[in-house]
């Protein structure tokens, strides 16, 4: 097996003292490893040096022999695209913020299921919903929701009810007590 060259064109001790001004303490542990490699030291006593197994090293041996100390950072992709697009999510909630309607949807509050239900026959996308509940998070929305009202309220008679100063026996009531 042909062993793995590593580009010169810094010494150890120029790369250890970039380890040391380097503010991300990844990429210095990253530096000293490949300073120790250099200076002589094997590569499996390099990356144990620097908390990391030895194949972990050489891949990031082959990524600064390729970019320099800039191949030295972490790539994160981004992860997974979102299920829905800017778009659709925009248009999800303008749904969830008119609400339900209970004539015409049979309920009163959108649960995670609904909303669920909702993307798949508007979009044709399937979420579970976990993931639903991520999304609405990420849109600035969180479980609470208003509480639930009869759809056949009367407010005249919830007002008549309600203890007010032009009803003073149900105010006396509480009064004498």
């Amino acid at each position: 097996m042909a062993t793995l060259k590593i580009r010169k064109d810094r010494t150890p001790t120029v790369l250890r003292k970039l380890a040391k001004n380097e503010p991300d303490a990844r990429i210095s542990r990253r530096l000293l490893a490949i300073a120790n490699a250099l200076s002589g030291m094997s590569r499996a006593e390099a990356a144990c040096s620097a908390g990391m197994d030895r194949q972990t090293l050489r891949d990031w041996v082959i990524r600064y022999n390729k970019h320099g100390i800039a191949g030295l950072s972490d790539n994160w992709n981004g992860g997974r695209p979102p299920m829905l697009t800017v778009d659709e999510q925009a248009e999800l909630l303008a749904i969830v913020m008119a609400g339900p309607d209970p004539e015409r949807d049979g309920f009163c509050a959108f649960t995670r299921d609904d909303l669920v239900a909702i993307a798949k026959k508007k979009f044709g996308k399937s979420m579970h919903p976990g993931s639903m509940g991520r999304m609405l998070r990420r849109l600035g929305l969180s479980r609470q929701k208003a509480r639930p009202t009869h759809p056949m309220k009367n407010p005249a008679a919830a007002a008549a009810f309600k203890k007010s100063p032009a009803n003073p026996e149900k105010n006396t009531a509480c009064a004498q007590t």
